[in-house]
Order: C-alpha cells, then sequence, then structure tokens
C-alpha cells in the first residue's frame, strides 16, 4: 500500500512551492516595470532639460547678434558703423555732433559722414583760394579746381541716395558709383600736394595739415559705403 501512495504522489507539485514560484515571478515582474518606469521619467526629465537650456541659451543669445537694434541710443549705432574705418574716434565725433532727429541706421550715418566731409573740403579750398603766393599760385589754382571736382563727385553721391519714402538709399550698382566718387576725391588731394610741393609753397605745411584732415574724413566715407553690406545685416537690414 506504501509503494502505491508513493507511486500517485510522483510527479505532483508542491503546491506551496508553485505559490512560490507564482510570487517570484511577479515580484520579478513588478521590479522590471518600475525599473522602466524610472528610466522613462529620468529620460523623459533629461530630454525637457535639454529643450529649457536651448531655449536659456537662445534667449540669452540673440540680443548679442544685434545689440543695437534694441537700444534707442544713436550713439551705439554710430560707435557700431565707426568701428569699421581706420579713425573711428573722428568718426565718432564728428557724426555725433550733428543733428540727428532719429536713431540712424549704417545708410544715414554714411550719409551724414558725407556731410562732414563735404564740409571739411569746403573749408579747405576756402582757405587755398585765401592764399596769395606769387611762386605757387598756378598750383593753389589747380587746387582749387581739383576740389571743386571732387565736391562735384561728393554731391553726386549725396544726390544719389536721395529717394522717396520707404526706399532704400543704396543699391549694390550705387555703392560701386559712390565708392568710385570718393577714391578719386582722395586721389584729387594727391595730385594738389604734389603740385605744391614742386613749386615749393611757402603755404605747404599748412596747406599739408589741412589736407590730412579732409583726407582723413573722406577715408571714413569710403570705408563705411565698403562696409555697407556687412553693417546693414548687423542691424537686421538689407541692400535692394
Amino acid at each position: 500500500m506504501e509503494s502505491i501512495k508513493l507511486f500517485r504522489g510522483y510527479g505532483k507539485v508542491n503546491p506551496h512551492l508553485e505559490d512560490q514560484s507564482a510570487h517570484q515571478q511577479h515580484s520579478a515582474s513588478k521590479r522590471r516595470i518600475l525599473i522602466f518606469s524610472v528610466s522613462s521619467i529620468l529620460l523623459f526629465t533629461l530630454i525637457i532639460g535639454i529643450a529649457l537650456a536651448t531655449l536659456i541659451h537662445e534667449s540669452h543669445s540673440k540680443p548679442d547678434e544685434s545689440p543695437y537694434l534694441s537700444s534707442s541710443n544713436p550713439a551705439e549705432s554710430i560707435k557700431t558703423v565707426c568701428d569699421v574705418t581706420l579713425y573711428p574716434s573722428s568718426c565718432f565725433t564728428s557724426i555725433s555732433s550733428l543733428n540727428i532727429s532719429t536713431k540712424p541706421d549704417p545708410e544715414v550715418i554714411f550719409k551724414l559722414s558725407l556731410q562732414v566731409s563735404i564740409t571739411e573740403l569746403k573749408n579747405l579750398s576756402s582757405l587755398l583760394s585765401s592764399f596769395n603766393d606769387v611762386n605757387s599760385q598756378a598750383a593753389l589754382k589747380d587746387c582749387v579746381s581739383q576740389f571743386d571736382d571732387s565736391l562735384s563727385k561728393l554731391n553726386d553721391s549725396l544726390s544719389a541716395m536721395e529717394v522717396g519714402p520707404g526706399e532704400k538709399m543704396l543699391t549694390l550698382e550705387k555703392v560701386n558709383d559712390i565708392q568710385t566718387w570718393i577714391s578719386a576725391a582722395m586721389t584729387d588731394q594727391d595730385t594738389c600736394t604734389d603740385g605744391l610741393e614742386e613749386t615749393g609753397s611757402k603755404f605747404l605745411d599748412e596747406i599739408k595739415a589741412k589736407l590730412e584732415r579732409s583726407k582723413e574724413f573722406l577715408s571714413i566715407s569710403l570705408a563705411i559705403i565698403a562696409k555697407m553690406q556687412a553693417l546693414l545685416e548687423k542691424f537686421d537690414l538689407k541692400m535692394h
């Protein structure tokens, strides 16, 4: 009988062991679910953190890309433009002294620089006309004639920038023409100096000092117009 009982019990699973195994499987499943949930939360948190960091970086970097657009101070705009010249201090001082009613952009600032150059050239021409030097009289007259030609070129540059409301003052074609005219005006001054040196004018040193000042302002105007495309981009503007 005992052997029959043993035979009958063979192959049966202990109910207690079966329950224990099921419990272990359930616990393992819960652990996997918990690990997955924690990993998902960490990943989601990381993504949100990266997104916020990107937004914060962009919000801080955008003002730096065009720092002068948000400024209501015309001096900042003038400084930005003058910094591209060889004489930023002279550029800033001369243009800032003019009556500027609104915040200027690079085109307006260039136009103002032309006005400064024209004023300096007119003063120089008047000075030469007042000199009385028999030995260099012919050379002085040549200088005055050359300066008149230079003034004509600079006035042509100003006229080219006279446009209707809402129109752009400069185009690529105008920029090229104006660069040529300003360069020619600077050449006229060099020719004047050469002529006075040949005649040995007694006013040569005084004239040279005035010529250098005039050429400095012409150089400022030339530098601004040469960098106009890049300057407009700094102000978030475009040339037509």
